[in-house]
Order: C-alpha cells, then sequence, then structure tokens
C-alpha cells in the first residue's frame, strides 16, 4: 500500500528545507497570481498494485477532504477488474517534501438500485431491461474526476459515457454524467448536462473526449465542468499547427445552466523529429483557485504525442471577461473573448527523471513555509508501460503572501 521511489526528504519541515530548494523553479510567470512553483516529490504506486480485493490504477481524479484530512482517488476502470469505484489515501507531505502514500479503503459506486455499475459486456444484455430514460443512471461507467461538495460531504463525479460495442457487438450509448454520490458510494442524483454535451444528441462531443474535469467554486454554490476537447460543431481537435476551443460550463450546485466559455487549448506538441506525430491533447482537471471563487480556475491540460510521451501544463484560467457562449450553436469562427490563461508550471520544467499521464490535481493543505500545495495523480491505463504517479508541488501566491 506505501508508495515507491521517493523524491524530497524527510526532515523537520520547515528548517529542513535549504533556500536554494525552495528557490529552485525560478521566477513567478508574467501575469499569473501566484509565485514561483517548487517540487515537493513524487511517488509511484506499484504496478497492478493488489488492496481489498481490487487492482489499483487508472487513477485519473483526485481531491481532498477537508473534514476527514484525507484524499480520494477515482478509477476509471469500467468495472473490468472491479466494479467502479474510488479510494481513500494519505499522502504525507511538508514543506520538506511528499514522503509517502497509504492507500486506507476502496468504495465502489452503486446505482439507484444499491447494485454496483456492470462492466459493458455485462450491460450489454442488462440495458434492454430498463426504459431508455434510465439507461444513463444505471449503465456503464467512465469516471473520470471527482470533488467532495464542501457544503454536503457528498462526491460530485463526471462519468465520460460509453460510446461503443459489447463484446457481443451490442450496441451502447450511455450518455456522459455529472453524478452526485453520498460518500459511502450510494446515488443521489445527476444534475443536467448541456444536450450539446451528450452522445444521443447526435452532434455531440468526440468518443472518450467529453466531460472529464469538475469542480465546486462560489464556496460549493457553482459546479464547473469543462470538454477535454471541442465538441463536433465547434471544429476539428488541435493540430501542432493550431489550438482549438472547448466549452467550459457554469452550473449552480442544484443544477440550473447559468454560462458558458470558450478555453483555448494549446496546439498540440510536434514528434520528435519536430513534425506532426500520433497524439492527442485535452483538458483532464479543473480546480477551483480558491473556495470562494466563481472566475479563476486552475486547469491542467495533458497531451500526449508518439516518440515524444507526455507534456503536461497547469493554467491559471479567469472567465470574468470571457464571452457567455451558452446559446452559441458553433465555436468556428464565432467574434468570441475566451477565458484569459496564464502559464502556472510546466512539470516538463520541475526536474522529474519520467512524467506520466497525469490526469487528476487537488489543493492539498498548506505547508509552513504559507505555500499552498498541488498534488497531481496520472492514470496509468493499467498498462505495464506506464505508472501511477503521485506528484506534489508547492507555490505561493505572489508577492509571498499566505495562500487564501
Amino acid at each position: 500500500m506505501t508508495a515507491e521511489h521517493p523524491r524530497g526528504t524527510r526532515g523537520d519541515e520547515c528548517m529542513g528545507v535549504p533556500m536554494e530548494e525552495k528557490c529552485r523553479a525560478g521566477r513567478q510567470r508574467p501575469g499569473c497570481r501566484y509565485g514561483p512553483v517548487r517540487l515537493l516529490g513524487e511517488r509511484i504506486l506499484p504496478h497492478h498494485l493488489q488492496f481489498q480485493g481490487t487492482t489499483v490504477g487508472g487513477l485519473s481524479g483526485i481531491d481532498y477532504d477537508t473534514r476527514a484530512a484525507r484524499y480520494l482517488l477515482v478509477s476509471d476502470d469500467r468495472s473490468v477488474l472491479a466494479p467502479a469505484r474510488f479510494y481513500t489515501a494519505q499522502i504525507e507531505l511538508d514543506a520538506g517534501g511528499l514522503h509517502d502514500v497509504v492507500l486506507t479503503g476502496v468504495t465502489f459506486f452503486r446505482r439507484p438500485d444499491g447494485k454496483a455499475y456492470p462492466s459493458l459486456d455485462q450491460w450489454g444484455p442488462e440495458q434492454f431491461g430498463f426504459p431508455p430514460a434510465d439507461r444513463g443512471v444505471f449503465g456503464t461507467v467512465d469516471p473520470e474526476e471527482i470533488r467532495v461538495d464542501p457544503r454536503t460531504g457528498n462526491m460530485l463525479w463526471s462519468q465520460e459515457g460509453i460510446l461503443a460495442e459489447s463484446g457481443a457487438g451490442e450496441r451502447i450509448v450511455v450518455d456522459p454524467a455529472l453524478r452526485i454520490s453520498t460518500p459511502d458510494g450510494c446515488f443521489v442524483r445527476d444534475l443536467p448536462v448541456p444536450c450539446s454535451e451528450l452522445y444521443s444528441g447526435g452532434l455531440g462531443p468526440r468518443q472518450d473526449r467529453a466531460i472529464e474535469s469538475v469542480t465546486y467554486a462560489g464556496h460549493g454554490n457553482l459546479v464547473v465542468s469543462v470538454l477535454e476537447d471541442p465538441l463536433l460543431v465547434d471544429g476539428p481537435e488541435p493540430t501542432v499547427l493550431a489550438g482549438r476551443r472547448t466549452r467550459m460550463t457554469v452550473q449552480s450546485s442544484e443544477g440550473k445552466i447559468l454560462a458558458q466559455y470558450a478555453y483555448e487549448l494549446d496546439p498540440l506538441p510536434p514528434g520528435p523529429d519536430g513534425t506532426a506525430a500520433d497524439g492527442n491533447t485535452g483538458v483532464s482537471s479543473i480546480l477551483a483557485c480558491d473556495p470562494g471563487t466563481s472566475t479563476r480556475f486552475l486547469v491542467l491540460e495533458r497531451a500526449f504525442v508518439a516518440g515524444r510521451g507526455n507534456r503536461v501544463r497547469v493554467y491559471e484560467a479567469d472567465v470574468s471577461r470571457a464571452t457567455d457562449v451558452l446559446a452559441a450553436p458553433s465555436l468556428v469562427g464565432a467574434p468570441i473573448t475566451p477565458a484569459r490563461k496564464t502559464l502556472l508550471v510546466d512539470l516538463a520544467d520541475m526536474g522529474l527523471d519520467r512524467l506520466e499521464n497525469i490526469e487528476g490535481m487537488s489543493w492539498g493543505p498548506d505547508v509552513c513555509t504559507g505555500e499552498r500545495t498541488l498534488v497531481l495523480v496520472s492514470d496509468d491505463n493499467f498498462s505495464a508501460t506506464q505508472r501511477t504517479q503521485v506528484i506534489a508541488l508547492a507555490m505561493a501566491r505572489a508577492g509571498g503572501t499566505r495562500a487564501a
């Protein structure tokens, strides 16, 4: 249950942090509200770690539960190796480093009937026993991000939906969802999702490129979600030559959709020889900059290019002056102002030996230096060639003031 390969040294928290280590990340990014970012450390979970009857992997989202002082880690296993689930963990970190990651529990998500969610092949024949309107809440799921409601303690999780065929050839369409569950995994309800973001609408998101990211904002009164990639009607995916626009949706925690903004994705990185190569890029996580904000968010953009590997950047995005595009049928050629984005950190600059498929991020507790901590986790896709990597960063607000 304990992670391997620590980076960062254990010590007397603040007293053990050399000044050169605190400042190693360099100067503040222009336009960013945070000061320099530094690496606290990384830990690697063993491949196919067995824990309480499950195989640990596919960790695509993470959140810190301040009430219980623990982390939640959601797996995107589509109930193949074990039912859809999330883990609880203790992550030991301080100003001197990231010291340990210890899993403490596993909880299975439950359908409205109390059963665990089925796999794709199980749902193939089972779906015909449910009315079409009910198949979304009973069908197989693809969990991606998890957040704790700061008001109730319930969990909000995104599931990207399924557009596929079962092993027996049955056509399966399960729309993306923003789902609320109790801390013990029981179904509460789904929040509304714009019709344009549903597979069943026809011209919705691309397969496996739907709602990946979600966060609470406005002290828990708002829910903000982001599509991983542009909708089909919003144009092609990013290329080496050009980025593209995806959509960020703001709604009340009760579900009413309030606004939508365009977010400009970075161009795809070039291949090893500097030319176009097979790859993909998109938003894999969003996080409110502070509990009360309704306009400022951290956005994690993750790209992969064959022969080059992963590129992971975290931006600060501000929608306060962005155009509301909720009524826009398409973003192609639209005269709009997207969210303003400022680079916070490119993980290539953090001195890691190898960067994995980072998909989740969460604030952690502040450390004694007054810095905020940001914890990131990778999805290893249950592949022997990839790793489950937990990374901790530390940052101060511009001017050295304590983070809010």
